[in-house]
């Protein structure tokens, strides 16, 4: 199930656009929790079992990248061999990415998420 995630003044929100389904939350992993149990109160009466695996969250570029400041526009662009002033753009708003572009900067963004996520820390007193 296809679930869009949209900046709000106090945190986040986020729907279906084919079920009357919606919530909000400070954060985006309060958010997802709270998504699955709406899903899973919204889908109680048939007895359907919805898991963070079952849907599929959905943000645009500019919201992305104001939420993650952690990654560098200007870094990823680099790192996916993407022109730093096109990338900049889309982050930006100004432009939309096609599907191919989309997937490229999303795949960008998930190697340096497992890039990161297999560094450890040595900590020297």
């Amino acid at each position: 199930m296809d679930i869009v995630i949209e900046k709000t003044k106090t945190g986040f929100s986020a729907y279906s656009e084919d079920h009357a389904m919606f919530t909000t939350a400070r954060t985006i992993p309060e958010l997802i929790e709270n998504t699955v149990e709406a899903a899973n109160l919204y889908f109680e009466d048939e007895k359907i079992t919805i898991t963070q695996e079952n849907l599929n969250f959905t943000i645009d570029f500019k919201q992305f990248f104001q939420y993650y400041k952690v990654i560098n526009a200007k870094f990823l662009a680099k790192k996916i061999g993407m022109n730093e002033t096109l990338l900049s753009q889309y982050v930006q708003g100004r432009k939309k990415p096609s599907d191919q572009q989309t997937n490229k900067i999303l795949e960008g963004i998930h190697q340096i998420g497992r890039e990161l996520s297999e560094i450890n820390l040595i900590h020297r007193i």
